[in-house]
């Protein structure tokens, strides 16, 4: 045929890939846009927080963490994760051995729910609570005759903060489950094993990394949120200010050293996070390529 490419022999599959790819200035040019995108908007603006929290010295960088309000949006953000967390750890579990381990109707529906909250707005979460809890909503005056107080204090953010990481948990899980399948539970179950000492001995050591990753996505999440506790906080300084919150306070306040501080220290928190997820998806990573050199051993006969 005319114009078509003539077989060479000796040139094997190879030669014929290397042919297929793209040169090495394809590479590298991809390489320096990524870097460099990832300079611009990701370290450069990190940098700063941390050059403008200590432009004024260690001494004052120290005196706006020790702030009584300050202190106080630290120790309230990490009563909120240290809530939200475990809450969402139990619901993450159970919807994902349901997903994971069972066939049902509404299997479909649940699965969506459970991924609502990554398109709600925050914002559009707590604007939700407020016309459930709030003075002119449902179940608003049965709490004010009962002198329950949900919006403008604790209960209300960790409300708000466990719908926004919903997801985080269940979404980790689920598909580890079902990449492991139910044989090990069902072996377990044949020789005697009850639900639960499946559970702990056979189900969750499978899933470990897969939980561990999750919970760290969720308490990130939750000590970063800002949009859905904004709502439902009633920014009451020294009671109701977590610390993305205060740091806009401050912010408002022109009190730059204090936010860049706050800034600062949750730009720590996300950089350990980082450094903890990477060290899980090496692990796990590890003991991927452990399993498959492992040697199979041949049957009995």
């Amino acid at each position: 045929m005319a114009g078509a490419p003539k077989y060479r022999p000796g040139l094997g599959l190879s030669a014929s890939r290397r042919g297929t790819e793209e040169g090495p200035w394809v590479k590298w040019s991809l390489v320096g846009a990524a870097l460099a995108f990832s300079a611009v908007f990701l370290v450069l603006p990190l940098v700063n927080v941390f050059v403008q929290a200590l432009s004024k010295g260690w001494g004052a960088y120290e005196a706006a963490l020790a702030d009584p309000d300050s202190w106080a949006a630290i120790r309230l953000t990490l009563v909120v994760a240290g809530l939200t967390v475990p809450l969402n750890l139990v619901f993450g579990v159970a919807a994902a051995w349901t997903i994971a381990k069972f066939d049902f109707r509404g299997k479909a529906v649940l699965v969506t729910l459970i991924d609502l909250p990554f398109s709600v707005s925050p914002v559009v979460a707590g604007l939700m609570l407020v016309l459930l809890f709030g003075l002119q909503g449902s179940l608003g005056p049965w709490l004010d005759a009962h002198d329950i107080h949900v919006l403008f204090a604790l209960p209300g953010m960790v409300l708000a903060t466990v719908f926004v990481t919903f997801p985080f948990v269940a979404r980790e899980l689920i598909p580890v489950m079902q990449a492991t399948g139910s044989e090990q539970e069902q072996a377990a179950l044949t020789l005697g094993a009850s639900g639960w000492q499946t559970f702990w001995h056979v189900t969750l050591p499978s899933v470990k990394w897969g939980l561990l990753y999750g919970l760290i996505l969720c308490n990130a999440r939750a000590m970063g949120e800002f949009g859905a506790v904004s709502v439902v906080s009633g920014h009451i300084s020294g009671l109701t200010d977590t610390m993305p919150l205060r740091v806009e306070t401050l912010y408002q306040e022109y009190a730059g050293t204090g936010a860049f501080a706050m800034a600062s220290l949750l730009a720590v928190l996300a950089l350990l996070t980082l450094a903890l997820k990477s060290w899980l998806e090496w692990r796990t990573q590890r003991g991927y390529a452990r399993a498959e050199r492992a040697p199979v051993s041949a049957p009995r006969p």
